[in-house]
């Protein structure tokens, strides 16, 4: 869709020579960035994303700073340790350790590592300030007032989050009109963030930050969607049917 397309050449800007994508990279989110497409632009995994910069949920925030590297795989030969390893990639047993979520030094000849080179210089900083992005994020939900990673603090003054079984939606099926519950036309504006909400959970008006889709507005109701569901606007058939389930964090930013 022409949103998803617009974010990617924003993300692709950002990070430069995304294409070649060799070299261990510190990229800056942007309004709209999730993980999913970043990772996407980057030819990398959201997991991988997640492990290199210690996330422990999906949501990111503008102006945050992310570690971006490529992944190499090695296969463990006879009599190799992980201290050895860890020698020959320039980087740390523990860290070997994390990327790969091994709870002890023990591994066998044949096993498949995962190793993220090029991070080494850099590896001690981010383990230093990985509680302090986790405590970012806390304060987003829980502690607005709080300073978080470039969202202004009026847009997260009342923010609560809450967990969702979401699906996706259409303005093109026969017989729909195009116009939400509050009135914006998704047919005219089918790049409008919009997602269908139950009213007594998330208040129609409400800005909404959705994990993977972005900052949204509750604009509309379904029959359908009743508790802790939405319903993702996505002007594309095609791609409303492949977001298929999900079950994910929604911010609600006042």
């Amino acid at each position: 869709m022409l949103n998803k397309i617009k974010t990617f050449m924003a993300a692709v800007v950002l990070s430069g020579t995304v294409s070649a994508n060799v070299h261990a990279e510190t990229i800056t989110v942007q309004e709209g960035d999730t993980l999913s497409n970043l990772a996407s632009v980057n030819h990398t995994k959201v997991e991988n994303i997640r492990i290199l910069n210690h996330l422990t949920s999906d949501l990111i925030f503008p102006g945050e700073r992310l570690e971006i590297a490529p992944e190499k795989h090695y296969t463990v030969k006879q009599d190799e340790t992980l201290l050895d390893i860890a020698k020959k990639h320039h980087v740390s047993v523990s860290q070997i350790k994390e990327w790969n979520h091994l709870i002890s030094d023990l591994i066998h000849p044949g096993l498949d590592l995962i190793i993220f080179e090029d991070v080494s210089e850099t590896s001690t900083k981010k383990q230093e300030t990985s509680e302090e992005k986790k405590q970012d994020q806390d304060k987003a939900t829980s502690h607005p007032k709080k300073q978080t990673p470039k969202h202004s603090e009026e847009k997260i003054k009342t923010a609560k989050q809450i967990t969702v079984k979401a699906t996706a939606y259409t303005a093109s099926c026969e017989g729909c009109s195009g116009i939400t519950k509050t009135g914006v036309n998704i047919k005219a504006n089918p790049n409008a963030k919009v997602i269908a909400v139950d009213p007594n959970v998330i208040p129609l008006g409400s800005k909404v930050y959705v994990e993977g889709f972005g900052e949204a507005t509750a604009a509309d109701t379904g029959s359908a969607i009743k508790g802790n569901r939405i319903d993702v606007f996505i002007p594309s058939e095609e791609d409303a049917i492949d977001f298929g389930v999900k079950h994910l964090k929604v911010t609600i930013l006042n």
